[in-house]
């Protein structure tokens, strides 16, 4: 288990460490989700749902989905 330590400023402001935004995958302008558990608190990584959006519609078959499915599992 990793430890890491980080400073509260006078606006309330925390850096996170250089190695644990790494290990959470955090790029500028990310957003964290911060969960409080009965250990203390959890922090993750906001996942974007708008990220398969830009696919909607892409993928274009007769009869939908469904038909997909079925010509997949050889029906």
């Amino acid at each position: 288990m990793h430890g890491y330590r980080a400073k509260v400023t006078a606006k309330g402001q925390v850096t996170l460490p250089k190695g644990l935004r790494a290990r959470l995958g955090l790029k500028t302008g990310d957003y964290l989700q911060i969960k409080e558990t009965g250990q203390g608190y959890l922090l993750e990584k906001e996942q974007d749902e708008l990220r398969f959006h830009k696919f909607a519609g892409l993928l274009q078959v007769k009869g939908g989905s469904d038909e997909l499915t079925r010509e997949l599992r050889g029906e």
